[in-house]
């Protein structure tokens, strides 16, 4: 009952504030840009609203915390939130000075990273205050004391993935659909673990996403921004953290970093032999270079993070 109510009243809220949300960031004039160098067939959405990942932060925070008080006294659950709403924060910043500079430059890329890095710093003190700098092995279920290393793990984790999956929401409906699935593994793990705090909050997260995908899908009236995408990278991040499955975070989130390769492999590429190696990067628009629709991209993606949500699960539990 306690899952339906939580999935349930964040996918109804979603669904009700969306529609008198977009208007006034249309009023507002908080829209999105695309950029002269991108796709020819995006720079339709120029002039969409953006920040709509400000809904599916606070609706299932403020749920969450009016349902059960008692999670800000569960240090794992501080965890969470603090990465969620920490890293929404961030990108809310970027989102904010590029809707009001009137182009897409931003926080400095420098002074950007450098909060990341330091929320994670910050997130890693507080999972010592109740985790040790042990990993966990899957298939072997073994625990290694990694010592150092493991705060390095989780440095990467939490920078990495927040970008990782920035990187990801370039197409419609792209970011919050793969997301989306990579959470219900981490769902399932929280459930047999009796992590059942971190479980509603989860279920919550999802139905307010699911509750934006009806407006974010092709053709989008409203984005997400760096304040969704880099909130729900670091919420992955922590997720895995908390659960201890940072190892299958790979795996689960698999998607994301091929999106993260494909950039890094095609700067270093440029930069080392004057060539691409694909027509452009993230991958998504390799493909849509290639003459793909988006809509197909889409959806060969979010068919790929389900194969992957289903190895990450079943080597979680062989």
């Amino acid at each position: 009952m306690e899952a339906i109510l939580y999935f349930g009243v964040s996918l109804i809220a979603v669904l009700l504030i969306m529609p008198v949300l977009i208007p006034v960031l249309h009023k507002i004039k908080f829209s999105q840009s695309e950029r002269e160098e991108g796709l020819e067939s995006h720079k339709i959405k120029t002039g969409t609203p953006t920040m709509g990942g400000l809904i599916f932060i606070v609706v299932p925070v403020i749920l969450a915390i009016a349902i059960n008080p008692s999670i800000l006294q569960d240090v794992k659950m501080i965890t969470i939130l603090v990465a969620y709403v920490g890293y929404g924060l961030i990108g809310f910043i970027d989102d904010f000075i590029i809707v009001v500079q009137k182009n897409n430059n931003g926080l400095p890329p420098r002074i950007k990273f450098l909060l990341q890095a330091a929320l994670a710093i910050c997130l890693y003190l507080i999972y010592k205050s109740y985790g040790d700098n042990t990993l966990w092995i899957p298939i072997l279920h073994m625990d290694i004391n990694i010592g150092f290393f493991f705060f390095l793990l989780v440095f990467l984790m939490f920078t990495a993935e927040s970008n990782a999956v920035n990187l990801t929401d370039g197409l419609d409906g792209l970011c919050a659909g793969t997301v989306l699935i990579a959470l219900i593994p981490f769902a399932a793990f929280a459930y047999q673990d009796n992590q059942m705090n971190l479980f509603y909050f989860i279920l919550a997260v999802a139905g307010s996403l699911i509750g934006y995908l009806r407006f974010n899908i092709h053709p989008a009236k409203i984005f997400m921004g760096d304040t969704g995408s880099l909130a729900l990278g670091g919420l992955l991040a922590a997720i895995a953290l908390v659960l201890r499955k940072e190892i299958l975070l790979v795996i689960i989130g698999g998607l994301f970093l091929m999106e993260t390769l494909s950039v890094t492999i095609q700067v270093l590429s440029f930069k080392t032999r004057g060539k691409r190696v694909f027509r452009m990067a993230p991958l998504h628009h390799h493909f849509e270079m290639g003459g793909m629709k988006e809509t197909k991209v889409v959806w060969m993606f979010y068919g790929i993070s389900v194969v992957l949500a289903i190895l990450g699960y079943v080597i979680g539990v062989i």
